[in-house]
């Protein structure tokens, strides 16, 4: 958890690479479901289209079906989700579905200066819309 440029994206990396977990970041999870075609994807690039932020419902339904997949059987790192008190209750009555628990959760403290010195540095990927690092040019 954190305010956006804090650096959870990159210590999710780290974290999940030193884990040998995946990584689960909603940014990545919509950029996904927009190349993928499923209904869930399509609902949501539908609000994305008229600049409009993805109802919880949605994004519930789209960590919902990350969440029990095989591949996320063995733990996993959640960067970005939840943001709302809707999510989490959501997230909440997922694990209890489930029978998993959340193991931890890491609060990022940054100074203002800092976060604005870091996103002002910020680029996106002219393919997908990712954000990435200042010295990369694409993805």
């Amino acid at each position: 958890m954190g305010p956006p440029g804090a650096g959870k994206g990159t210590q999710g990396e780290l974290l999940a690479s030193r884990f040998g977990i995946p990584r689960y970041s909603t940014g990545d999870i919509l950029r996904a479901t927009q190349r993928d075609g499923s209904e869930l994807g399509r609902e949501a690039q539908g609000y994305m289209d008229s600049g409009e932020l993805v109802p919880d419902d949605v994004i519930l339904g789209l960590m919902t079906r990350v969440l029990l997949s095989t591949d996320a059987a063995g733990g996993y790192l959640l960067d970005g989700f939840p943001r709302t008190v809707e999510q989490a209750e959501g997230l909440q009555d997922l694990l209890e579905g489930a029978e998993q628990q959340l193991d931890a959760v890491v609060n990022l403290a940054v100074g203002d200066e800092e976060i604005l010195r870091r996103i002002s540095s910020r680029r996106l990927c002219e393919k997908c819309g990712a954000v990435m690092r200042p010295a990369v040019r694409s993805c």
